[in-house]
């Protein structure tokens, strides 16, 4: 996060635009991302999921009829084996990635818009309304997060609408603490106080003068919310509390076939590997942005 300009503290000044990085340095940041090879490589992967997930029908995979003998190893004609079913893996494993990249990253950008508000609400009215909204998160956070899910299963259902809303409650409260770190660090700056003093709306004060300086930490957390969305999802239908059968989707699929773990591996590893590049790809992005931007 970068230094930001003062502004003028007399009322009367000429207003000015919100602070935020020099022309030149966001596209330096940009750049710097892309030398790294982490950061290009976990980008590509999560593009790869991105396009299987959308394009496995045109290309024609059959990830739902048998194709093949059951349990069959892996082989030129099925990559990735077959399951107990007869199905091919592979189509399987690409298929898999549609719920994943449906409920994990709606989820999390559901959290990362609710939590950064009431984050940055709370960092700004400070007093009652921010002790109040930081005890109620410490309550959620205090919850086992597995007994929270059930109970959130519970009462919501297990529809897609319905696990893009759990996730998105589940994350929100960790990103509001966060972003209220952030912007009571920035509410000590002299702008947000020339901002005052111009007489700006709070509103204002808020998203354009606030929100552009702590976006590299929303960025951040966003990202690192996606990682653990996805992992969520497919803990979920591990549990058989998310997708249910013919599903393609990877933690179901890992449930289903955890018995042949031994005799037919490909039917566990394969889906496994797709949620570890997800996860991994994600955590790895959030860890380049965050050090671009120190």
């Amino acid at each position: 996060m970068t230094a930001t300009i003062p502004r003028s503290a007399a009322p009367t000044a000429e207003k000015q635009g919100p602070v935020t990085d020099d022309a030149g340095e966001r596209p330096s940041r940009i750049r710097s991302l892309l030398k790294r090879p982490s950061f290009v490589i976990s980008v590509l992967i999560i593009v790869w999921w991105v396009v299987a997930a959308l394009g496995w029908q045109i290309v024609g995979l059959e990830p739902y009829a048998k194709t093949g003998d059951l349990l069959a190893s892996p082989d030129w004609a099925h990559p990735f084996g077959t399951d107990n079913l007869g199905r091919d893996m592979f189509a399987r494993v690409v298929a898999g990635a549609g719920p994943a990249l449906l409920v994990g990253p709606l989820g999390a950008l559901l959290a990362t818009v609710v939590g950064g508000t009431l984050g940055l609400v709370a960092g700004y009215y400070r007093g009652a309304v921010d002790t109040l909204m930081m005890r109620f998160f410490d309550v959620i956070l205090a919850l086992p997060s597995l007994i929270f899910l059930i109970v959130l299963v519970g009462a919501f259902g297990i529809s897609t609408a319905a696990l893009i809303l759990i996730v998105g409650i589940l994350f929100a409260p960790g990103i509001a603490r966060i972003i209220r770190a952030a912007t009571l660090v920035e509410m000590g700056k002299s702008y947000v106080t020339a901002a005052k003093l111009q007489g700006e709306k709070d509103s204002r004060i808020l998203f354009r003068e606030l929100l552009p300086n702590i976006l590299p930490t929303l960025v951040i957390q966003a990202t690192l919310s996606l990682a653990a969305a996805v992992f969520i999802t497919a803990s979920l239908s591990f549990l058989g509390l998310g997708e249910q059968p013919p599903s393609a989707d990877w933690g179901l699929a890992i449930n289903e076939n955890r018995i042949y773990l031994q005799t037919a591996w490909w039917t566990v590893v394969f889906p496994a590997i797709g949620v570890a590049s997800l996860v991994v790809a994600a955590n790895l992005i959030a860890d380049n942005i965050r050090e671009v931007s120190r």
